[in-house]
C-alpha cells in the first residue's frame, strides 16, 4: 500500500529500483517553459505594429492623391475652365446677392453681374490692346531715340561697347533666327493650337459661371443628394468655409492688384512713360497670376520706359516696381492674405512651387486658393468632431455606480 506525506508528491517504495533517466531528470535545474506564440503578430513589438499600420495609410493615401491628380489632369480642358468659373463665381456671387437683398429678382440679378463681370474684363483687356496699337508709332519714334540714348550710354559707360559690337550681336540673332526657322513655325503651330484650347476653355469658363451665379444653390443640393445622411451636416458646413475662404481669398487678391496697378501706374506717368495707363491696366490683370504675373508686367514697363525715356528713368521705375512689390510682399500680402487664408506664409510658398511643378502658372494660379479651401474644410471638421473626454466624464458622473466598481 502506498502512503502519502503530507506534501502532495507520491512516495515510493524503498525497495523499488531506482530509474536513472527520473533521476538525472530531477537533478536537472528547473527551466521554465516559455509559451509558444499564438499569433504572428505577437512576435512584433507595438511601435513596429503602429509604424506598419502609419505606413499602408500613408502610401494609401499617396496612391488616391495621386490618382486623383492624374484624373485631374486628364480632364484638364474641363477641371481648368471649372476651378476658374468657381474662383470668379466666389468673387462676383456677394454682389449678386447684395443686389437680391436689395429687391431685384435671382432669376435678373445672375445675368447682371455676369455681363457687369464680363464688360470689366474685356473692357480692361481692349483697353490695354487698343492704346497699345493707337500708341505704337510714337512709340516706335520714341523707341528709336531711346535705342541711340542707350548705345551712346553703352559706349560712354565703363563697358565700352561699340556699335561696331552691337550690330555684330544684332546680325548673330537674324542668323540664329534663319537658322531655327522649322523650330520657331513648329512652336508657332503649337501656340496656335494652345490658342484653340485657350478660346475653348474661356468659352467654357463662361458658360459654367454663369450657371454658378444662376443656380449655384440647387446644383449644391444636388451634389449633397450623394452624401450620406449622417454626414451630410458636416460635409455641408466645410463646404460653407470654404466657400468663405475662396471668397475672401478672391477678393484680398484683387485689392492686391489694384494696390499694384495704382503705385506702378503713377509711378510711371510721373515719369511721364508713354502709354502708362494700358501698363496700370496690363500689372492689374497680370497680378492674379501669383510669382510669374507682377514679373511680367514690371518686367514690360521698365522695357518701354528704357526705350522711351532712357536708361536713367528705367532705372528709376524699375525701383518704383520693387518699391511696390516689396510693400505688396512684406505688408499687403500678409495682412490681407493671412487674415483671409488663414496659412502660413511657408505653406503658401509650398503651394505655390508644388502647384507650377506639377501643373505649370494654372497649378500656381490655383494652387493657393485650394490649399485655402482645403484648410478651412478641415479646419471646420476637426472642431466639429466630439470630444471623448467630456462624454467620459459625463457618463462617470451620471453612474457612480460603474465609477466606484471600475
Amino acid at each position: 500500500m502506498v502512503s502519502r506525506s503530507s506534501d502532495t508528491s507520491p512516495s515510493i517504495d524503498a525497495g523499488a529500483p531506482a530509474d536513472p533517466a527520473q533521476e538525472a531528470h530531477a537533478a536537472a535545474p528547473f527551466r521554465p517553459r516559455l509559451p509558444w506564440p499564438s499569433r504572428s503578430s505577437d512576435l512584433v513589438t507595438p511601435s513596429m505594429s503602429a509604424f506598419a499600420s502609419w505606413s499602408w495609410r500613408f502610401l494609401l493615401v499617396i496612391a488616391a492623391v495621386w490618382v486623383f491628380a492624374k484624373i485631374v489632369g486628364f480632364l484638364a480642358t474641363v477641371t481648368i475652365p471649372l476651378a476658374i468659373a468657381l474662383l470668379l463665381s466666389a468673387l462676383l456671387t456677394p454682389v449678386r446677392n447684395w443686389m437680391v437683398r436689395k429687391g431685384m429678382k435671382p432669376g435678373l440679378a445672375a445675368p447682371l453681374v455676369f455681363v457687369g463681370g464680363l464688360v470689366v474684363v474685356l473692357g480692361l483687356i481692349s483697353l490695354i490692346v487698343q492704346q497699345f496699337v493707337k500708341g505704337a508709332p510714337e512709340l516706335a519714334k520714341q523707341s528709336q531715340g531711346g535705342i541711340d540714348q542707350i548705345k551712346d550710354w553703352l559706349a560712354s559707360s565703363s563697358l565700352h561697347i561699340t556699335d561696331a559690337q552691337l550690330n555684330s550681336w544684332l546680325e548673330k540673332a537674324q542668323q540664329w533666327i534663319g537658322d531655327n526657322t522649322d523650330k520657331i513655325t513648329s512652336g508657332a503651330l503649337t501656340t496656335a493650337t494652345s490658342a484653340a484650347h485657350v478660346i475653348a476653355g474661356f468659352l467654357l469658363t463662361l458658360f459654367i459661371l454663369f450657371f454658378f451665379l444662376k443656380d449655384g444653390a440647387k446644383i449644391w443640393q444636388w451634389v449633397l443628394r450623394f452624401v450620406p445622411d449622417q454626414s451630410m451636416g458636416s460635409i455641408n458646413g466645410a463646404a460653407h468655409r470654404s466657400w468663405e475662404t475662396l471668397g475672401g481669398y478672391v477678393k484680398a487678391t484683387a485689392l492686391v492688384a489694384m494696390v499694384d496697378a495704382v503705385g506702378i501706374g503713377l509711378g510711371l506717368a510721373i515719369l511721364q512713360v508713354p502709354l502708362f495707363l494700358p501698363l496700370a491696366a496690363l500689372v492689374f490683370l497680370t497680378a492674379f497670376i501669383p510669382m510669374v504675373g507682377a514679373t511680367l508686367s514690371g518686367a514690360i514697363a521698365v522695357l518701354v520706359a528704357l526705350v522711351t525715356v532712357g536708361p536713367v528713368k528705367a532705372l528709376i521705375a524699375l525701383g518704383v516696381v520693387i518699391l511696390v512689390q516689396q510693400i505688396e510682399a512684406h505688408f499687403l500680402q500678409p495682412v490681407l492674405m493671412g487674415h483671409a487664408v488663414a496659412i502660413h506664409p511657408l505653406g503658401v510658398v509650398i503651394a505655390i512651387a508644388v502647384g507650377s511643378i506639377t501643373a505649370g502658372i494654372v497649378g500656381a494660379l490655383l494652387a493657393v486658393p485650394l490649399a485655402a479651401a482645403l484648410n478651412a474644410a478641415f479646419s471646420y471638421l476637426y472642431q466639429k468632431a466630439p470630444d471623448p473626454e467630456p462624454e467620459l466624464e459625463a457618463t462617470e458622473q451620471a453612474d457612480p455606480k460603474a465609477t466606484t466598481e471600475r
